[in-house]
């Protein structure tokens, strides 16, 4: 069985540093192989790839453009009124995941508009995401890149968040039903809203095309005390055949290159992957 790859999320790690160039460094001197960045869109393309080639890693995940944070957007994906919004917004995301030879792109879904009730307002946003998704998938599959759909959990991170559960993110995909979008799977928010994370990553894991980590309830790393049991849950990964890229979505709990022991003496017990496998 491959060992897992994981991918040093440089939005949430490094918060030390100033800037991703100087993140994306210290990412590669500790022995990461990959990267992943929220937002990359205050820093030019090519001064990003740049940083994250002299690093030695490859950027494996952005996510479109959050809207006007200002309003409180947090993606667009799923807003009515804003599908042209979300396709410039797309736009813009494939020029950066093309200059960084970045594969995935998580498209965004968003939140209930301020003040509307979720259940009124559900079919509408699902219509408008279906069809932004089609759109997408059509704009990603011409440049060979894959679309991701990230459940948030409602219940501490993001109460009006459009899409909060594996259940209802897989619905859509099964709606869409296009080969280049697929499920990104971060188990901090699926554990807080669903639990019974054996049973949903055998379940779903042939639709993820991303894992995320992190602790529950504290955020922290995944050695850091807490609801998950992060040994058996990466076993599991591997026990199922998970090929893709663990992303490590946590807020380090001090500093963040102490606060990777849990990732050493993975590597030290399973070894590190191959590059290029």
């Amino acid at each position: 069985m491959a060992p897992l790859r994981f991918s040093a999320n440089v939005s949430w790690l490094f918060p030390e540093l100033p800037g991703l160039p100087a993140r994306l460094r210290a990412a590669g001197s500790s022995g990461f192989e990959a990267a992943e960045v929220a937002w990359p869109y205050a820093e030019q393309p090519e001064a990003l790839a740049r940083a994250a080639r002299e690093a030695g890693l490859r950027l494996v995940l952005i996510n479109t453009p959050p809207g006007d944070r200002e309003k409180g957007e947090m993606g667009l994906g799923a807003v009515p009124g804003r599908q042209a919004a979300f396709r410039e917004g797309l736009e813009q995301a494939v020029l950066y995941a093309k200059a960084l030879g970045c594969p995935r792109v998580h498209l965004m879904a968003g939140r209930v508009p301020q003040g509307a009730d979720r259940a009124a307002v559900r079919s509408e946003m699902e219509t408008v995401f279906l069809e932004n998704l089609r759109h997408a998938a059509g704009v990603l599959a011409q440049e060979s890149l894959v679309g991701l759909l990230e459940p948030i959990n409602t219940r501490i991170t993001d109460p009006r968040y459009f899409l909060d559960t594996p259940q209802q993110a897989a619905a859509l995909l099964q709606k869409v039903g296009r080969p280049n979008l697929q499920l990104q799977m971060d188990l901090f928010h699926w554990q807080i809203m669903d639990g019974n994370l054996t049973g949903n990553i055998r379940e779903f894991l042939p639709l993820v095309g991303h894992v995320q980590v992190a602790q529950v309830p504290g955020r922290g790393e995944p050695d850091s005390p807490g609801e998950l049991n992060f040994p058996y849950l990466f076993q599991l990964l591997e026990d199922e055949g998970y090929r893709g890229f663990v992303g490590c979505e946590y807020r380090p709990q001090g500093d963040t290159v102490e606060g990777l022991n849990w990732l050493r003496s993975y590597w030290d017990r399973q070894g590190r992957p191959q590059a290029g496998q």
